[in-house]
């Protein structure tokens, strides 16, 4: 059986890295233009009725779901029309990129959970990288100071959820490397060496603790609010509390990647190259580089994919590649999944709302945003798309 097990991992290795890039991108752009433009117009009809709903976040029951602005994806539909804006140099995608994004302004004071990163590095983020707006650098920098209150310097880390207090003393997932690129950037932007020395300590934490011996991460890291330990390791989204929840690994990969490329710091390096040697080398990545949900789940193949993780996964690799001594793999097995999701994972143009990815799953253990469209999946993709340029 082991035998098998290793015949097939390298098979599915194998089958995966040898496909050649295959991508109209001028047609992906152009599809992603009418998608975007489906997309506005099903937001103007629900928000002439709902104004304080300001951004799409999903499909429910064949129906676009929109979301106010404290929800932590609110910042992803105003980053794809920046990214739209960043592509075409049409100032009509600027206009609106300004519009949505300004919707979410009063969330730099939002200090209720970490994601405040996702909200305003997004949209802010992306804003102020295309326009040096100075008004954008004051939200990003007032952001990251409503973010470092959440730090605890006891435990090296910045708290991630606030509700379960009966069952969690100071919770820290591993989503929340991504929110560390907001801090990065107000000390940039700054001047201030806070927000990037609490950064280096979330990471430094998180590198400590979230990571079994194999690489994989697990979701949730549970902290001692006395003795600054970690006191519980499990999952919330994934599979099982030992499982490899797919968009986890994705959100590890991806964040140690960024914290690399923001600090020059080797570990970072190499924690970024053994997590996708995790993924890579997993017996249960299948052939198109797209993952099951969880990399553990027994029923696998009889489970749904997560187009969302292949994405974010996509999109780290196209960066690390331009790091790491294995970067030429990397950007191969990067064009691999961007083409994978492009050939068969898109919707067609004038249908789903105006989303561009489908088959993402968002909480599969609460029956939540499963085999659906998701913001953040079409986020990636493009972000994934600009970066294969390079």
């Amino acid at each position: 059986m082991k035998v098998k097990v290793i015949l097939f991992a390298l098979f599915t290795i194998g089958c995966f890295e040898a496909g050649a890039q295959k991508i109209n991108r001028s047609k992906v752009w152009s599809d992603a233009v009418k998608q975007s433009d489906l997309m506005l117009e099903h937001i103007s009809m629900i928000r002439d009725t709902k104004p304080e709903l300001v951004t799409p976040r999903t499909i429910e029951e064949g129906s676009l779901k929109m979301v106010k602005s404290g929800d932590w994806t609110s910042g992803f539909f105003p980053g794809i029309l920046w990214m739209l804006y960043q592509h075409t140099g049409n100032g009509h995608w600027k206009q609106d990129a300004e519009k949505f994004t300004a919707l979410l302004e009063k969330e730099q004071w939002n200090g209720d959970s970490h994601d405040v990163g996702f909200k305003i590095y997004c949209s802010f983020g992306n804003g102020y990288r295309l326009t040096n707006n100075p008004h954008y650098k004051d939200v990003i920098i007032q952001s990251a100071k409503t973010l470092v209150a959440r730090y605890n310097s006891k435990i090296g880390a910045i708290r991630s959820w606030d509700f379960r207090r009966d069952q969690w003393q100071f919770p820290v997932i591993v989503d929340n490397m991504m929110n560390l690129e907001l801090l990065f950037a107000a000390t940039r932007l700054s001047g201030d060496s806070l927000y990037y020395q609490v950064a280096v300590h979330h990471a430094n934490t998180t590198l400590k603790n979230h990571f079994r011996q194999n690489f994989s991460s697990y979701h949730v890291v549970d902290y001692d609010t006395l003795t600054g330990e970690a006191r519980r390791k499990m999952t919330f989204q994934g599979y099982a509390d030992e499982s490899a929840w797919a968009r986890g690994q994705a959100w590890g990969l991806y964040g140690f990647t960024m914290c690399y490329w923001e600090t020059k710091d080797k570990r970072y390096l190499q924690q970024a190259d053994s997590i996708a040697s995790f993924i890579l080398n997993n017996a249960a990545l299948p052939k198109d580089g797209v993952p099951y949900w969880d990399f553990n789940d027994r029923s696998i193949p009889a489970v749904p994919r997560d187009a969302s993780a292949a994405a974010i996964i996509a999109s780290a690799l196209f960066e690390l590649s331009q790091y790491s001594s294995q970067g030429a793999r990397y950007k191969k097995i990067a064009g691999k999944m961007l083409e994978s999701l492009t050939n068969h994972y898109r919707s067609k143009p004038g249908d789903h709302s105006g989303f561009i990815l489908l088959h993402s799953t968002g909480h599969k253990p609460a029956n939540s945003e499963v085999d659906v469209p998701i913001n953040y999946a079409d986020y990636y993709y493009l972000e994934a798309l600009l970066r294969s340029g390079k």
